[in-house]
């Protein structure tokens, strides 16, 4: 794939390491954004990083209903106040990482007051030190508190797909992220794509509408592949790299913890 000059700044970006704090975000649902995070996390715990993978989805979390768990804790306990954030944490025994999960159902945790969520931020600087990797798997679109998690994260990969309400969706949480944090660490995945060279044409139609709009060119992080093996993980309630770590899928997340780890 050719890179347009005004990428150039950016594409050693891509193969710069990924700081410890990475926020997996969209601008809509349905776009294997979860399904995405999890591998993350596992394909991270596969390479020797301690990972723990946090479900920022305060409103309708479901990382531990996509992998089958039933945690003692959860965030829910963390916002009211009833125990500090690394006691909600436990760990998923066949990925090798920890997990917070979230509280399923809980809609009114999208909307917790400014201090709570000061002290949830907090909580996760202290939880830094404890982890080479913590991976926050963000609500769909752009709400307070999903750019508020986002700007916890020292670097942002935005997963869209071919859709149009996809790429228009992940566009604007490009375009708000951008003018908070310029300076941030803001990579593109697309997702779902029928091959790589689908995926990066999607790609260069985002990177267009960036360069054009905002002057920014981010970097591609990776194109993951359609894989039916994908849904059928998700149905058994596991991750892709315990049942098929050489699926096309797979394997695609693999490439793309390569270029972030270096």
């Amino acid at each position: 794939m050719a890179i347009a000059p005004s990428q150039s700044s950016t594409a050693a970006q891509v193969g710069a390491k990924a700081h410890g704090r990475i926020a997996v975000a969209s601008g809509k649902g349905g776009v294997g954004k979860t399904w995405f995070a999890i591998t993350l996390a596992h394909a991270l715990a596969n390479k020797g990083k301690k990972a723990l993978l946090f479900d920022g989805d305060l409103g309708l979390p479901n990382v531990d209903i996509q992998l089958g768990l039933m945690p003692k804790h959860d965030l829910g306990g963390v916002v009211a106040g009833r125990l500090p954030l690394n006691q909600a944490a436990m760990t998923y025994e066949d990925g090798g990482f920890d997990i917070i999960a979230g509280r399923s159902g809980s809609g009114n945790l999208s909307n917790i007051p400014a201090n709570r969520l000061q002290s949830l931020n907090e909580g996760l600087t202290m939880l830094s030190s404890s982890y080479d990797h913590i991976i926050f798997d963000l609500g769909a679109g752009v709400e307070r508190t999903v750019r508020n998690l986002a700007n916890q994260a020292e670097t942002v990969l935005v997963i869209t797909t071919d859709e149009p309400t996809a790429l228009t969706d992940a566009y604007a949480f490009i375009k708000l992220t951008h003018m908070e944090r310029p300076n941030i660490d803001l990579r593109i995945v697309v997702n779902m794509a029928n091959s790589t060279n689908e995926g990066e044409r999607t790609y260069n139609t985002i990177l267009k509408a960036c360069q054009g709009f905002l002057k920014f060119s981010p970097p591609l992080a990776g194109v993951v592949r359609r894989d039916t093996k994908v849904r059928e993980t998700i149905h058994n309630q596991t991750s892709i790299l315990v049942r098929f770590p050489n699926t096309e899928a797979a394997t695609d997340v693999g490439n793309i913890v390569d270029k972030l780890i270096g």
